[in-house]
């Protein structure tokens, strides 16, 4: 640690913040808009065009979250732009850096209902940097793994897409009018989650899926599981490739409530479960696979159905009879059959993708503390 100097952030970064509101956010907007969640929200103007650290402000349980990204966006008043003077410090090392400050930062933030970090706590924040040399070689060691991890999850959205754009074409575009209608509860059967204290949520090698986990654009977010020692039902045990749908959303826009997923990362922990803003999906009929019914619940016309049974002032509830009471025609089973087998080729590329990128994240968690202490000379 001898060629590392000790720093203030606000000797070798400067901060600017957003100018706009949360309700400044549009649907499928131009540009991504920053916001003081991990959520990234569109909206059709930009006012930065750069490469920054993306700081969320405030949060109301100290959780603050960070990105980089480059590229032309927009950002809430309350989250900080960060760049870093080059001369110093590379902006990906200091990326870096401030991940693993994210703890600190809650323990240093300031309010009560609503915890924040002002521009004075940041300016006088410390950090330690070795030679720019090295740092150029830590984060290109670092980014190399992330640029990776990326390509794996555009892959994925990719694949998935394909599979969906199949599933409209043949289930909704081609879908004949002798075909039956029947109600989607007489093909599955629903397993609410498990109702869990605060203090139950510690240190586990069991799992729970949350809210979290549905990312707000599509798809399982594996950093949404919540670790928990309460007790679960044998039914409310989840596997790789289970179905579940939120049952509950946190924002009155709706972004999530009737959202399907499907479950991903049981090699991360002993045991996976669910909690009860959740409910496990499970199919009663051999041709309508766990793929099927994911495709039917992406339709635009099951999410309008969940809309229609929504219901809450601050939080959104889905009705029990959501899910049972979608309608849609009922395709031959031999149909069912043949597109099942198509999207097994697919679903097994992204599983083996998931694979990879839970073992490159590992990787790069387990680097990450070494060579940013020093530890690791590169």
């Amino acid at each position: 640690m001898t060629e590392w100097k000790e720093y203030k952030l606000g000797e070798i970064a400067s901060f600017r913040t957003g100018k706009l509101n949360s309700n400044a956010a549009v649907e499928n907007g131009k540009y991504p808009f920053f916001t003081c969640s991990p959520i990234t929200l569109s909206i059709d103007e930009y006012a930065f065009d750069q490469k920054a650290i993306l700081l969320a402000g405030n949060n109301a349980e100290g959780n603050f979250c960070i990105k980089y990204y480059e590229g032309k966006f927009n950002a809430y008043q309350r989250t900080y732009i960060i760049e870093s003077n080059e001369s110093k410090c590379n902006l990906k090392f200091l990326y870096y850096s401030l991940i693993l400050c994210l703890q600190e930062f809650k323990n240093i933030s300031q309010g009560t209902s609503t915890r924040f970090l002002t521009a004075v706590i940041l300016n006088n924040f410390k950090l330690m940097l070795p030679s720019l040399d090295t740092q150029l070689c830590i984060s290109a060691i670092l980014s190399s793994l992330d640029d990776k991890i990326d390509l794996l999850h555009r892959e994925n959205a990719t694949l998935e897409a394909m599979a969906e754009t199949l599933f409209r074409q043949w289930f909704v575009v081609e879908a004949k009018e002798e075909w039956e209608e029947g109600k989607l509860g007489d093909y599955v059967e629903l397993v609410n989650g498990v109702s869990y204290k605060g203090d139950e949520l510690q240190p586990s090698n069991v799992a729970m899926v949350t809210l979290k986990s549905f990312d707000r654009n599509g798809g399982f977010r594996m950093d949404g599981y919540k670790e928990f020692t309460g007790k679960f039902k044998k039914e409310q045990v989840l596997y790789d490739g289970d179905l579940v749908v939120a049952h509950t959303d946190i924002t009155q826009e709706a972004d999530v409530i009737g959202n399907p997923v499907i479950v991903i990362g049981k090699n991360q922990y002993e045991t996976i479960t669910f909690s009860m803003d959740v409910v496990k999906v499970v199919s009663k009929s051999e041709f309508f696979s766990n793929s099927f019914l994911y495709y039917l619940m992406k339709t635009q016309a099951f999410k309008e159905h969940c809309l229609g049974y929504a219901n809450g002032s601050t939080v959104l509830h889905l009705s029990k009879k959501a899910i049972p009471e979608f309608e849609f025609h009922i395709p031959p089973k031999i149909i069912a059959q043949s597109f099942q087998k198509q999207v097994e080729s697919i679903n097994k590329k992204i599983l083996n993708n998931n694979n990879e990128i839970q073992t490159l994240i590992q990787t790069r968690d387990g680097l990450l503390p070494r060579l940013m202490s020093g530890e690791i000379n590169v």
